[in-house]
């Protein structure tokens, strides 16, 4: 959903930013390219059609700011895309206690070990509850997930009572700073499910009441935010599988329109795949433009000093030496596409295979690099055929193995050439001017 709609939605501006004149018909052709894009992601219709027409009349009518044109106008559609999610769910870095709700299938336990792995990379001492009794195999899921992360688990697969549970692990755990309530679900909001959840919540005097709702249930998600909320307060949700569904768009504007803003999105299956959600960094990156902030921290809580050289990104020389160094640090940062898309390209599109680097092809390059050179490594312009003949003998490679690593390398250099500006430089003044101070 999410590469679908930011596609249509930066094919949508490159189609404006090529007219010669901005004038109505430009615009309204914008605007239909942007209900299409917005329709195919599952948001409803009456939401787009209120952005529709915000975004056309603003266009028309605005003046836009000093110093910049007409064709750079486009950041109405930015904050109109903001203002349909709505505002984010409060998150602070403190002692708490999260009661995790939602029905079976949503993905809730598994969020709540990511949950658990996210407060755990802000260096605070976290712990979870199970308290499903209900799916057979929950404790085991939720503790082998908590095992691989160091997390304390506590549970009782012997106890049918979701209130003891909790209580006996409240008592045990009282001097964690963060403790993650993960309920049971159901395949329907049943009564007896509610009246449990309302007596966990009076239970643990929960700091959050956070409810995962799947994003396949796209505009369906609005009666499940609700109903939730009306049991137990909801201020915080986390929509998972956000790249799996065509409806991902629905659930995004559907939650906004209730009281209870979104904290996470979940887009992979890996334990680091959970991403804080900011609507204006969300937005953002649909369009191109990335989200630096979100790069930086996380490059600070996964990367030591020394590992990773953001200068040797930017520069204009950049070799395969570099090239191994950096995805070495990104790989610890999480995947690839998902930090690529943090870094504004603009209107650069990358092949595909710039984000296919498994673990097992890491480690057939680094056999390969090292038959290479010390010139060879720093200046890959003289990697000849008999060269390549040779790398490929010295490392056991075939050839093929040998080019599919230096077009990799050619992607990677034009990727990054992409986020510079004239003169090679990036230029992060022009993109802040561009896009309204985003």
């Amino acid at each position: 959903m999410i590469d679908r709609l930011g596609t249509s939605l930066k094919d949508a501006l490159k189609k404006l930013a090529g007219k010669t004149v901005v004038d109505r018909v430009a615009v309204e052709e914008l605007v239909k390219d942007l209900q299409r894009a917005l329709l195919q992601a599952d948001v409803n219709v009456k939401l787009v059609m209120q952005i529709s027409q915000a975004i056309k009349t603003r266009s028309l009518e605005e003046e836009p700011p000093k110093g910049m044109s007409v064709r750079e106008h486009v950041r109405i559609v930015y904050q109109e895309l903001v203002r349909l999610i709505g505002s984010s769910g409060e998150v602070r870095l403190e002692p708490q206690r999260i009661l995790m709700a939602g029905l079976q299938g949503s993905g809730k336990t598994t969020t709540t070990a990511k949950l658990a792995r996210y407060f755990q990379r802000k260096g605070l001492k976290t712990a979870v509850i199970c308290a499903d009794t209900f799916r057979p195999g929950a404790y085991d899921q939720l503790s082998t997930l908590c095992g691989k992360i160091n997390i304390p688990c506590y549970g009782d697969p012997n106890q049918t009572d979701a209130r003891i549970i909790v209580r006996d692990g409240l008592k045990m755990l009282g001097s964690v700073e963060i403790i993650i309530i993960d309920t049971q679900g159901r395949h329907a909001l049943e009564d007896d499910l509610i009246q449990e959840i309302v007596d966990l919540n009076l239970l643990t005097r929960a700091t959050h009441r956070w409810l995962v709702i799947d994003a396949a249930l796209g505009q369906q998600a609005r009666d499940q935010a609700k109903r939730f909320h009306e049991a137990i307060s909801i201020d915080g949700v986390i929509i998972t599988k956000m790249d799996g569904t065509a409806k991902g768009g629905g659930a995004l504007s559907a939650v906004s329109e209730t009281q209870s803003g979104i904290v996470f999105i979940g887009s992979g299956e890996t334990i680091e795949d959970l991403e804080r959600f900011e609507p204006d960094s969300f937005i953002s990156r649909l369009l191109g433009m990335g989200d630096l902030k979100a790069l930086v921290e996380r490059a600070q809580e996964t990367v030591t000093d020394g590992e990773i050289d953001v200068n040797a990104m930017m520069r204009g020389k950049f070799t395969l030496r570099d090239m191994y160094k950096q995805l070495e640090a990104l790989n610890k940062m999480g995947p690839l596409k998902q930090i690529m898309s943090m870094i504004p390209l603009g209107n650069v599109d990358l092949p595909g295979d710039v984000y296919d680097v498994t673990s097992a092809k890491m480690s057939r390059y680094r056999y390969i690099m090292d038959s290479m050179t010390g010139t060879e490594l720093d200046d890959p312009s003289v990697l000849s055929s008999s060269r390549i003949q040779r790398i490929a003998s010295g490392s056991g490679s075939s050839p093929e193995e040998v080019r599919e690593l230096i077009k990799y390398y050619k992607n990677m250099k034009r990727a990054l050439k992409g986020v510079r500006g004239a003169g090679g430089k990036f230029n992060m003044q022009r993109m802040m001017k561009r896009f309204g101070g985003m």
